[in-house]
């Protein structure tokens, strides 16, 4: 008998057939005589009616309560599934993260897991019941609810599957496995059979969407057998593993961002220490800051630029000129209209050329390029807003169309 944690995303359980569907496959993993445990998110576009409503009320509202309301769209999914598979004559029960014992830390919609009580869950699994459990949040050591950011329920699935050493942690989306890059954008993108873990936290990290990228980050940590599967078409999907044997191609992916704002601080003093101040102030407010440049400006002054998430712009522009005497910049810069486009891969730690190659495919294709950022697997560059698919298509045939 094997343990075996299954998610299902919004869109594999967005109406009735769907569940009905989704009910289908756990039943089928059940009945072959493994324990599982299922991991839900919100029904299709529950997460966004549900802010719209918020926004009806109160555009400004705590994050407190927007964790509350948040909640309840992962309720309704595993009421509904626990029902579908009652339905099928098959014992099993439906927890919120409370009742589980999903600890979290208090940082309210991005909040991270720092422990899952097993006892719960052990009691359920040891009575031969399928244990259906709400993705996406957790509960505070103050017993309030919170939710651990857009696409959290993957976290919730690994964070399961690490807690109660699942032998396979399989994550059923719309899709069937990671692909080299989104398939909307590029109709002859490659499914990968499978993908290193770093790969696919930096895909992940980089705006693929296909997981979460703290998800990867347990999985990378525990060890966690992971797959992704597609919920409609029965069909092997990709594994997410230490090692693969594939070395076809130097990169494994093109992802894109347009989820992202620039922010640039003008003119500050160029005197040791101002960096850690920007930063440090920034991390107090719980903003998470990506790509960063740092550019000698003019009469012994520097220029600080980096970005941020969107939703997270008007806060950090808030932030920065509530301090602006402290931090003695001249003004900041901020542009919504800007993407991100990065390649991935092992193979960029061994290959001579790779990165110039993707320049090579965007001065091709006429795109201008506005900032870059490097790791030992990743080459990412920031671009105007409407090049960016146009970008992540050039690219992808320069890697992928010559093979």
């Amino acid at each position: 008998m094997s343990l075996i944690v299954q998610k299902f995303g919004g869109t594999s359980v967005k109406d009735a057939q769907r569940i009905r569907n989704v009910a289908g496959i756990i039943a089928e993993t059940y009945l072959q005589g493994n324990d599982v445990i299922v991991v839900l998110s919100a029904q299709g576009d529950t997460t966004d009616d549900l802010i719209a409503k918020a926004e009806e009320i109160n555009p400004h509202a705590s994050k407190r309560e927007m964790d509350m309301l948040l909640s309840t769209g992962e309720q309704i999914s595993v009421a509904l599934c626990a029902m579908a598979l009652e339905s099928m004559g098959l014992p099993c029960v439906s927890l919120a993260a409370w009742q589980v014992g999903i600890q979290s830390t208090s940082v309210h919609s991005d909040a991270r897991i720092k422990k899952i009580d097993s006892e719960r869950i052990q009691s359920e699994l040891d009575q031969h019941r399928i244990v259906i459990v709400t993705g996406f949040q957790g509960v505070d050591r103050n017993g309030d609810v919170t939710t651990l950011g857009r696409g959290g329920s993957d976290t919730s699935a690994v964070a399961l599957a690490a807690a109660f050493r699942a032998d396979l942690c399989q994550i059923y989306t719309d899709v069937d496995g990671v692909y080299t890059t989104d398939p909307r954008i590029v109709p002859n993108a490659r499914k990968l059979e499978e993908i290193t873990y770093d790969e696919m936290l930096e895909l992940a990290s980089q705006g693929a969407q296909v997981l979460h990228n703290r998800s990867v980050e347990l999985a990378k940590k525990f060890r966690v057998n992971l797959e992704v599967v597609s919920s409609l078409e029965r069909k092997p999907g990709t594994k997410v593993k230490e090692v693969t044997k594939v070395e076809k191609t130097n990169i494994a992916g093109v992802a894109k961002d347009t989820s992202i704002a620039r922010v640039a601080l003008i003119g500050l003093q160029h005197n040791p220490g101002v960096a850690f101040q920007v930063f440090d102030l920034l991390s107090k407010h719980n903003i998470n800051v990506d790509v960063i440049l740092q550019s000698i400006g003019r009469e012994a002054t520097k220029d600080i630029t980096f970005t941020v998430h969107k939703k997270d712009l008007e806060e950090v522009e808030d932030i920065l000129n509530e301090h602006k005497e402290a931090l003695r910049f001249d003004h900041i810069e901020a542009d919504e209209h800007i993407g991100k486009v990065s390649i991935v891969g092992v193979g960029l730690m061994s290959n001579c050329g790779v990165a110039a190659k993707m320049f090579e495919a965007l001065y091709e294709a006429g795109i201008n390029i506005q900032m870059i950022n490097t790791s030992e697997i990743r080459v990412s560059v920031l671009l105007d807003e409407v090049d960016v698919s146009r970008a992540v298509k050039a690219i992808h045939a320069k890697f992928f169309d010559e093979i």
